[in-house]
Order: C-alpha cells, then sequence, then structure tokens
C-alpha cells in the first residue's frame, strides 16, 4: 500500500488540532501529539500517530477523560503510589515521572507505581525522561483490558503485550534504552501490517482456533487470534513478571477475565529510578559502562551487519524521518481523517 510523506512539525499540528477540538486543553493537546509524533519518528509506527484514531473513539465514548493529571494517593519520599485518574497516558507518565525522578534526586531512589492511566504510548520515552535527568530507570507495565498474547504452550490470549524497559545514561554518548513488548510483536505493529497489506512473520500470531498465522487481520477482525510471547517460555516468565509487578504489586489491576469489548487501552506501570550520584556508584557505574559498551561493540560484524546497542535504531531512524519526512500508509491517514470528521476537524486529503 502507497505512504505519504508527512514532515514532523507539520503531522504534529494536525494531530494536535484533532485532539484539542475532541476536548484536550492546548498544553495536553500539544503533549499528546509531539509524543506520538516522536514515536513515529523512532520509527515505532506502532506507538504513533496511528494510535489518534482509537484515542478519539474512546474520548468519544466517554472513557478517556481528557486534561486529567495524577494523584499521589502515597508519598514515603521513596515510595510514590500514583493514580492516573484514566487520562491521556502522555500526559499522565511524564508528570508522574517527573514526581519519581524529584523523590530519587532526594533519596537516591524512588520506587514509583502507576495505576489507571490510558495509554502509557511507547514507555521508552519515559526511560528517556529518566537518562535526560541522570538517572538509572526499570519500568513493569501491564496492559488492560484485552487478552492478546498466547501463554507459551497455549493457544489463546491470556495476558497482554506487557513491556518492559531498562534506560541507563552513558558518559560523552546516547543512553542505553532497551523497550520492548514481551510478545513476539507489539500489538499496534500487527495493526500496520494489516493497513499496508503486509504479511507477519512465521510463529507470530494464532489464529481463533489456536492456529498459526501469517495473516494480521486474525487480531484485528473478529474472531480474534492472540500473538505469542517472544522467547518462547522466557519471554512469556518475563510477560507474567510484568503483569505481577505491574497489576498486583503496584496495587493496580491484573488481566484475568476475557470478554470486555471496550476500546480504552489501560496501563499500570512500576518504575525504579535510581539517582547513581546519590548512590555513591555514578564515577564507577559510568566508566564501567562506557568500557562494557565499547568492548560489546568493537565484536566483528557478521556480514553487512552493525553491532549496535539498545536505543541506535531509534536514533538512527529520528535522525532520517526528521530529515525526509515521516511516512505514513493510505489506511492508517484515511482513518485519522475520518477521526478528524467525527469531531469536525478538517485536514488535508
Amino acid at each position: 500500500m502507497a505512504e505519504i510523506l508527512i514532515a514532523p512539525d507539520a503531522l504534529t499540528v494536525v494531530v494536535a488540532a484533532i485532539l484539542r477540538a475532541a476536548g484536550s486543553d492546548q498544553r495536553e493537546a500539544d503533549l499528546v501529539a509531539a509524543n506520538l509524533v516522536e514515536a513515529n519518528l523512532a520509527g515505532h509506527d506502532s506507538h504513533g500517530v496511528g494510535m489518534l484514531p482509537r484515542y478519539i473513539e474512546v474520548v468519544l465514548a466517554g472513557d478517556l477523560p481528557p486534561n486529567q493529571h495524577p494523584t499521589i494517593e502515597l508519598d514515603t519520599g521513596p515510595l510514590l503510589r500514583v493514580n492516573g485518574n484514566g487520562g491521556y497516558g502522555q500526559v499522565i507518565g511524564m508528570e508522574t515521572m517527573e514526581f519519581g525522578i524529584a523523590r530519587a534526586r532526594q533519596h537516591g531512589v524512588c520506587l514509583v507505581s502507576l495505576t489507571n492511566s490510558h495509554h502509557l504510548g511507547r514507555i521508552g520515552q519515559w526511560a528517556e525522561q529518566c537518562v535526560a535527568a541522570g538517572l538509572v530507570s526499570v519500568h513493569f507495565v501491564n496492559v488492560l483490558p484485552r487478552p492478546m498474547v498466547a501463554p507459551f504452550a497455549g493457544r489463546d490470549g491470556r495476558f497482554s503485550t506487557n513491556p518492559f524497559c531498562v534506560g541507563i545514561p552513558l558518559k560523552e554518548q546516547p543512553p542505553f534504552i532497551l523497550d520492548f513488548a514481551t510478545s513476539r510483536i507489539a500489538a499496534g505493529k500487527v495493526r500496520v501490517a494489516y493497513n499496508k497489506g503486509e504479511a507477519l512473520k512465521p510463529e507470530t500470531l494464532l489464529d481463533a482456533a489456536g492456529e498459526p498465522t501469517t495473516d494480521p487481520r486474525h487480531l484485528v477482525v473478529a474472531p480474534l487470534g492472540a500473538l505469542l510471547p517472544f522467547g518462547e517460555h522466557k519471554g512469556y516468565g518475563l510477560a507474567m513478571a510484568c503483569e505481577l509487578m505491574a497489576g498486583a504489586v503496584a496495587g493496580g489491576q491484573t488481566l484475568h477475565e476475557a470478554g470486555s469489548t471496550r476500546k480504552q487501552i489501560i496501563n499500570n506501570m512500576l518504575s525504579i529510578l535510581i539517582d547513581p550520584r546519590i548512590y555513591g556508584t555514578q564515577d564507577v557505574c559510568t566508566q564501567q559502562a562506557a568500557a562494557f559498551v565499547d568492548w560489546v561493540k568493537a565484536s566483528p560484524p557478521r556480514g553487512d551487519q552493525e553491532v549496535l546497542i539498545a536505543g541506535d535504531p531509534e536514533r538512527r531512524t529520528k535522525a532520517q524521518r526528521s530529515a525526509h519526512g515521516i511516512p505514513v500508509d493510505e489506511r492508517t491517514w484515511e482513518e485519522i481523517r475520518a477521526a478528524a470528521k467525527r469531531v469536525n476537524v478538517t485536514i488535508p486529503n
């Protein structure tokens, strides 16, 4: 399917206008739009502007209240428990990380749980916010309410894509940002493949009968199948750890029933923020981390490949798309235009 190239700034303006018309104030519209476009710039179209039609649908259904902010339910200093009040995760996530960063700088560490947030988007955004403040961070996330990932050896969805993320600042070089869904691919990447008319790689998806398929429609059009976890039993175990850490330990909710038809995406997240400066390990961390990264990247490459670290592909894609524009497939653009029409905004063809 054909794609169009859109300049990042122009795309941000369009998305913000739609969000504003759907009820967000200007600050929220700008933050959500910038976050979505940033995901596209990083090459993660699954978490980019293609999510906007679903957001508008959920807003109009009354399940995503605009202009919400997180409220602190427990604050002991290094321990925070925060309620997202069902608001846009792009705002809730940023403001919650601001709380956590302030406490970690004061106490050296902060354990912050965020419950009841709408879709937090690309979790790497929150690790990047932490490393920009000089902090190390670890994030466990679960996703409600639709089970769409099968357990290892299972045939139907029992949990969702449950992201895991780690951010580590590196002196005089870009940070280490590890951010991935615990399913073979993120659910949004299935939507992107469906919109583009592309097949998935084998051993990625099961159909509604629990049989392997490469057709992305089986996660988009009912009857719905299920994604497989990455790494067989290892990815399955990490997915369960994310569910239990974010959905239970953090005081949120685990996914333990099927049948919901609601379009909202609720995230819970348990984050560990560490300030190496106060912890007394900053000099050692800086030296050892740089030495290790240099050692790893010096490995002789296989063929025409290059040894990279987590975060490098996103940075390269951002540079390329910033210069040449963000590709948006025709079906996704039509979905965005339809969402705009629902809130009485007209955008170009």
